[in-house]
């Protein structure tokens, strides 16, 4: 159970916990029906933080060989607009060199990031390239990325153009560990510049 506190800046709930479990079990039975099909176990890569919960969520239910890595790119800080220049600030410790990689990401909005790691995990040498994400934002899109050696996009769901928060995602670290998503109160990040 959340805390009266912990729900305080919450505008609206978008997708409740049972609906949140419901999706990541369907995209978690076709991503591992497409890595069991694939001759060697995949390299699954989360985007820190926020896909943590998404991450820990859809592996637990991919009953095939895998590796797990974590990478994280920066590209918000406090705000909530990503900067356009994400950069990787921590990266992997497996090789996936010849590999076929999913990045997992919390959500994909303009593309900037997505992109970037796609760039990234290609000059690493990774035979395959797919996106998984929890939240697809096509709305903000302004980069076209491409998918790699095959690669597949696969979506929880489609979120409409607000900030969100809850199940990993945050403002400014905070929110994450609502067990729900929710659109936040345009006050909660409007406070920081009305001073």
């Amino acid at each position: 159970m959340v805390s009266e506190a912990a729900n305080a800046g919450i505008d609206r709930v978008l997708w409740s916990e049972a609906e949140i479990a419901a999706r990541v079990a369907e995209v978690a039975s076709e991503l591992a029906a497409d890595i069991r099909r694939l001759p060697e176990s995949a390299v699954v890569v989360g985007v820190a933080t926020g896909a943590f919960l998404f991450l820990a969520d859809l592996v637990r239910r991919i009953d095939a060989p895998l590796a797990v890595d974590l990478v994280r790119v920066e590209s918000y800080g406090d705000g909530t607009e990503s900067s356009g220049r994400p950069r990787v600030t921590a990266d992997l410790k497996v090789d996936v060199a010849g590999k076929h990689v999913v990045v997992v990401e919390d959500i994909v909005d303009t593309g900037n990031t997505v992109s970037c790691l796609i760039a990234h995990l290609q000059k690493k040498g990774a035979l395959s390239i797919s996106v998984c994400t929890f939240l697809d934002k096509p709305a903000r899109r302004t980069v076209d990325f491409q998918l790699v050696g095959g690669g597949k996009f696969y979506r929880g769901f489609k979120c409409p153009d607000s900030f969100v928060v809850g199940y990993g995602m945050d403002y400014a670290e905070l929110y994450r560990n609502l067990p729900y998503v929710g659109v936040l109160k345009p006050e909660m990040y409007n406070k920081k510049t009305d001073n």
